[in-house]
This record gives C-alpha cells, structure tokens and sequence, in this order.
C-alpha cells in the first residue's frame, strides 16, 4: 500500500533521495516498478539502497534470531521426546518378551508335569511287566513239573505193568 502512495507521487518523491557527489558509490540501478501506467526506469542511490537495507535488516533480524533459537530450542526438545519415546517402545517391548518368557515357563511347566506323569505310568508298567514275568515263569516252571511229575508217573505205572505181565518159566 505504501508502494501505490509512492508510485502516485511519481518523480518528485525521488528527488527526496540522498544524492552522494561520489560517482562511484552513485551508481544508479532501474527498477522497474509494476504499475498500469507506462514502463518508467527509475533510478535509485547505491547508498540508499544500502540505508534501507541494513534498516530492514535491523527491524527484522531481532525478531528472526529470535525464532531461529526458539525453533532451534524446539527442535532439540522434539530430539529429546524422541529418544524417550524410543527408550518407552523398548521398555514396552521388553515388558512384552517378559510376558511371552513368562508363558513359555508356563507352558514348559506343565510339559514337565506330563512328563514326571509318563514317567510314573512307565515305572508302574514295568512293575507289572517284571511281576507278570516272574507269575509266568513259575506258571512254566509248574507245568514243567507237572508234566515231569506225569511223565515219572507214566514211567512208573509202565514199568510195574511190565512186571506184572506174566514171564513164560524158562525151561530146563
């Protein structure tokens, strides 16, 4: 809005310049304005130039370092809340494999238990195998006996028929 004030004054509000009797530092750039009017080539001091630069720099740069550290300050405390945030994910992550550790246990508990049980059924079974072994042994070891026993008594009764039949007398 101020430009439009200054383009209506036209080229008496140039003459208001600082004019510098150095000829090198009057070195004179066009600017071109943009205007609905004609093209007009206006010509400004060096000096001028740096005069209002340095007064913009002054007004501004304060104002800018200012938002440079405060977003530098944020940038740092966002680095911060990162590294605790990734310290959390761990120790949430950690918590996690203590859970699932924690199962596991659980879980190799109750193996363990079905183990002790199967070996108990095993011992159980062996016992009745060996004793079943031993009942058979001497169920065979009887009938062996017995059948020794019939076999002696078969023996026997033949032999006393044997005698019993009678022996033609021999003749002299």
């Amino acid at each position: 809005m101020e430009v439009e004030g200054m383009e209506d004054e036209g080229p008496s509000s140039h003459s208001e310049l600082p004019h510098s009797e150095d000829p090198e530092s009057r070195q004179q750039e066009p600017l071109p304005l943009e205007s609905p009017s004609p093209v007009e080539n206006v010509f400004v001091d060096k000096k001028a130039v740096d005069k209002l630069t340095e007064g913009l720099l002054c007004h501004y740069l304060p104002d800018l370092q200012n938002s440079k550290r405060a977003l530098q300050e944020l940038t740092q405390n966002q680095v911060v809340l990162l590294d605790t945030l990734d310290q959390e994910v761990t120790k949430f992550r950690e918590c996690n494999a203590l859970l699932d550790l924690n199962s596991l246990f659980t879980e190799a508990k109750v193996y363990h238990n079905k183990l002790v049980n199967i070996r108990k059924e095993m011992i159980m079974l062996h016992e009745k195998t060996t004793k079943l072994k031993k009942r058979a042994l001497k169920l065979q070891q009887q009938k062996q006996k017995e059948a020794l026993e019939k076999e002696q008594q078969r023996e026997k009764e033949q032999e006393r028929e044997r005698q019993l039949i009678a022996k033609p007398a021999k003749r002299t």
